[in-house]
C-alpha cells in the first residue's frame, strides 16, 4: 500500500517510521529543503510526561486575563481584532470561544489523564527507537524537575499525587533541599519552595531526532523523501490525489502532520475541530566555556511560576516558554526573549548568555487542548495534528497510533 505523509517535522517523521515499519510504501512530502524545520526547529526539548497536564481549567483562564496586557507575561494575548486579517480574527476568536469553554465544561481531568497516559507510552517508544535505530539526538535521561516557588502552589502539586501517579506517571515530592541536591547547578538563592521530580522524564533535540531518523527512514526501510516540494491540494474520488507544486500523485492513503497548516486541509474537509497556531520562545546557548558547561543543569527544569522549561542538549543549553496567541506570525520579539534570558542568569548565574540562538515557532493547538489522530470525513485521509505543546514528548506514541489505525 502505497501511503503519503505531509510534513516532515517530529509527527510526519515519526509517522512514516511506524508506518514503514509495517511495510507500506511511504512517502513524505516537506515544503523545508529538510526535516523538522518549523515548530520541530528549537522546542524546550522534553520528553516529559509530567508536563501532559492540560491547559484548560479555570484557574488558568483567570491568570491569562490577568496577563493580558503585560508584554513579558507568560501567556501573551491581544483582543483586539486584526483589521487587515478577517479570517485570522474570527479563527482566534473562536478557538478562545472553545478554550474558555472547555476549561468550564469539566473535562480538563479526563484529557489530562488520557495525556498522560499518552505522553508515558511515548516516552518509552522514544527509548525503543533511540536504542534500535541508533540515532542520535542528544538524549539525555536524568528526569525533570518542577520547582515552586511558593507554599500554597506546591501545596496543590502535591494533591495530585494519587491522581497522576494513578494514570502512571511519577510524582515525587522534594523539599527544598532535595531539588539542590538533584540539581546542584541551580541558584541556592532562588526562591524556592520545593519540587516535584519525574525520574524516568528526558529530554533531546528534536530537530537533530528528525533529521537523523529521516536519515535511517532513508537508507535503511526506503522512505521517499521529497523536500522543498509543497502539497497545495488533496483531490481524487475514492482514493485521494496528492497536487503539490511539481505534480500530482495517486496514493491509497494520506496522513496529514501538517502543523498548523493542517487547519486548512480541515477547512477543506469540514472536519470537525479547530487548529490555531499558539507561539512560542526559546533561547539556545552553547555552553562553550568550561565555567558554563559545571554551571549549566543537567536535569531538566519547570519553573511553575514563570512558565519556564530548561534541557541540557550535550554542550547546549535550550531554554523555552512562553505562549503567545499571534496568528502565524514567527517575528522573534525583544520582549519576549528578554524574560528567558534574565531566567538563565538568575538561575544559573555562572553559565555565559553573551552568545545565544533565539528562536519563535508556532503550536499546532486544538481549543482542548485533544490532539487530533483520527480519519477525515474524507475517506483515506487521517490527520496526525493538533498536539500544541506536546508535540515532542506525545509525537512517537501518535505516529505508532496512527500506524495502527490504518488498515489494507
Amino acid at each position: 500500500m502505497k501511503i503519503a505523509v505531509i510534513g516532515a517535522g517530529v509527527l510526519g517523521i515519526n509517522t512514516a517510521y511506524f508506518l514503514t515499519k509495517k511495510g507500506y510504501d511511504v512517502f513524505v512530502f516537506e515544503s523545508k529543503e529538510k526535516p523538522g524545520m518549523d515548530t520541530s526547529y528549537s522546542n524546550g526539548g522534553q520528553i516529559s510526561a509530567s508536563s501532559a497536564e492540560m491547559w484548560t481549567k479555570w484557574d488558568n483562564v483567570k491568570k491569562g486575563i490577568g496577563w493580558m496586557f503585560k508584554q513579558d507575561a507568560p501567556l501573551l494575548f491581544n483582543p483586539m481584532p486584526n483589521f487587515f486579517d478577517w479570517a485570522d480574527t474570527y479563527s482566534k476568536y473562536m478557538w478562545i470561544a472553545n478554550f474558555f469553554y472547555t476549561s468550564v465544561s469539566g473535562k480538563y481531568k479526563i484529557n489530562s489523564e488520557n495525556a498522560f497516559k499518552i505522553s508515558v507510552k511515548s516516552r518509552e517508544l522514544y527509548f525503543e527507537i533511540a536504542e534500535n535505530e541508533n540515532i542520535d539526538f542528544d538524549l539525555t535521561r536524568k528526569g525533570a524537575i518542577q520547582i515552586y516557588d511558593n507554599a500554597i502552589d506546591f501545596e496543590k502539586a502535591k494533591l495530585k499525587k494519587h491522581w497522576i501517579e494513578n494514570v502512571g506517571c511519577e510524582w515525587t515530592e522534594l523539599s527544598k533541599d532535595e531539588v539542590f541536591e538533584i540539581e546542584p547547578a541551580l541558584n541556592k538563592e532562588k526562591k524556592v519552595a520545593g519540587g516535584i521530580y519525574t525520574e524516568s522524564d528526558a529530554s533531546g533535540d528534536i530537530h537533530k531526532y528528525c533529521v537523523d531518523l529521516s536519515r535511517v527512514l532513508s537508507s535503511k526501510y526506503g522512505v521517499k523523501f521529497r523536500f522543498n516540494e509543497k502539497v497545495k491540494d488533496i483531490n481524487g474520488t475514492s482514493f485521494p490525489i496528492i497536487s503539490t507544486d511539481k505534480e500530482d500523485i495517486p496514493f491509497d492513503k494520506v496522513v496529514i502532520c501538517a502543523g498548523v497548516k493542517t487547519q486548512e486541509f480541515r477547512n477543506k474537509f469540514r472536519d470537525n475541530f479547530r487548529i490555531y497556531p499558539v507561539k512560542g520562545y526559546s533561547i539556545t546557548i552553547d555552553l562553550d566555556d568550561e565555567i558554563s558547561k559545571s554551571a549549566a543543569p543537567h536535569v531538566s527544569i519547570k519553573d511553575d511560576h514563570n512558565k519556564i522549561v530548561s534541557s541540557r542538549l550535550g554542550n547546549r543549553l535550550r531554554v523555552a516558554g512562553t505562549a503567545e496567541l499571534a496568528g502565524e506570525n514567527k517575528e522573534v520579539r525583544e520582549e519576549r526573549i528578554t524574560p528567558l534570558i534574565k531566567w538563565v542568569n538568575n538561575c544559573f548565574p555562572e553559565v555565559n548568555t553573551e552568545n545565544i540562538i533565539t528562536w519563535a515557532g508556532l503550536r499546532p493547538m486544538t481549543s482542548d487542548m485533544v490532539p487530533i489522530m483520527r480519519e477525515s470525513k474524507r475517506k483515506n485521509v487521517f490527520y496526525n495534528s493538533g498536539h500544541g505543546h506536546l508535540g515532542w514528548t506525545m509525537g512517537a506514541f501518535a505516529g505508532k497510533f496512527i500506524s495502527d489505525l490504518i488498515e489494507d
